[in-house]
């Protein structure tokens, strides 16, 4: 079908401005679908703030596309790696506004995007969609928990495109301020549960040196621990040079980065940590990136003593956010117990899916 346009957009690279105009174009892009997928704008970003992660070349590449109308971008389209990936997987991510919808703009998007993997001979292509909870016949993720419409326009592309659903996440929005008294009571509590093996420690943007190997470990794990379904994404591997080349480069970014760490004693080795990631702008949510506990340490509520901790954290250093949003793996009943116990309710959700090629 004729009437768009694909090109593939430059990411700005400093001291270029974060705001030039097609990189700016394809973040509204995003925004405005997500807006549409969930109902709420509280799940955008701006150029700045996504900019330095599309400057990671060594370890995550990215490919950027859009597609014009009239001269306007109207749809965008993203093509990840991993370098470090032996499993040959890509990721997809394809974003059309809702009014240039049944144009052909997102076939066209994907079968360039597929052509692209297919050139790289990759195994595998992963796709996270939002899905809009209408009411109709649904369609189960195979874990048996969660499910999405099957009636949905995300839904029916990808089926027809032979995707098959392997998971659902959950989109859950935390109000702030908690109060300080739930969170002290949550905190004592989770303290007792863990005991005298586990000491709690907190920084703000770079990681004490003589914490980065270990952190660099956990995020490794993350990878792997975190619960993928059918998935079975790769291994994506952190070291502590990794850890530094992300600190300069999301030096550039005006967001915070808040992390608390939990410290087995008996070997003084990190056990678990949580991340909040904080926008300059108070009248923005916070976002929950990554929480692990190791396997090993499970069971001594250290979820809890880490969420808890960090919400204190963010709380008495940057106050005056209105929530926090959180994404998890239906199936991961264990880190949703400790989300709702805090106070997180759920705001939407989007399907993971998988072609093998």
């Amino acid at each position: 079908m004729t009437g768009f346009a694909i090109e593939e957009v430059a990411v700005p690279r400093p001291p270029d401005s974060v705001d030039a105009a097609d990189f700016a174009a394809t973040v509204e892009v995003h925004n405005a679908v997500e807006a549409d997928s969930y109902g709420t704008d509280e799940l955008g970003y701006t150029a700045a703030e996504v900019l330095p992660g599309w400057l990671d070349r060594d370890y995550e590449p990215k490919r950027l596309f859009a597609a014009r109308v009239d001269g306007r971008i109207v749809a965008r389209a993203v093509y990840e790696t991993l370098a470090s990936d032996p499993s040959r997987t890509a990721w997809l991510e394809l974003q059309v506004l809702p009014d240039f919808r049944r144009r052909g703009i997102g076939s066209a998007l994907a079968d360039l995007l597929e052509s692209i993997a297919q050139g790289e001979s990759r195994s595998k292509l992963i796709v996270y969609a939002a899905s809009r909870q209408n009411p109709g016949e649904r369609l189960p993720a195979p874990t048996g928990f969660g499910a999405v419409p099957r009636d949905n326009a995300e839904v029916r592309f990808l089926l027809g495109r032979g995707y098959t659903l392997e998971q659902v996440e959950r989109g859950s929005r935390l109000a702030l301020p908690v109060d300080e008294h739930v969170l002290r009571e949550r905190y004592e509590r989770a303290a007792a549960a863990a005991g005298d093996d586990y000491a709690v420690h907190s920084w703000t943007d770079r990681a004490p040196e003589h914490w980065r190997e270990d952190v660099a470990a956990l995020h490794t794990r993350m990878s792997m621990d975190a619960p993928s379904a059918g998935l079975q994404e790769p291994e994506e591997l952190w070291t502590a040079e990794r850890i530094l080349d992300d600190e300069r480069r999301e030096a550039n970014s005006p967001r915070t980065l808040l992390v608390t760490a939990v410290e087995h004693l008996p070997t003084g080795r990190l056990a678990g940590f949580t991340e909040l990631v904080a926008p300059a702008e108070l009248g923005r949510p916070v976002e929950q990136d990554d929480t692990l506990v190791l396997k090993e340490h499970r069971g001594h509520r250290l979820g809890m003593l880490l969420k808890v901790a960090n919400i204190v954290k963010l709380q008495r250093e940057k106050p005056g956010h209105p929530a926090i949003i959180t994404f998890n793996a239906e199936e991961n009943r264990h880190m949703l117990d400790v989300n709702e116990a805090v106070g997180f309710v759920p705001i939407g959700y989007e399907g993971a899916w998988k072609k093998l090629l």
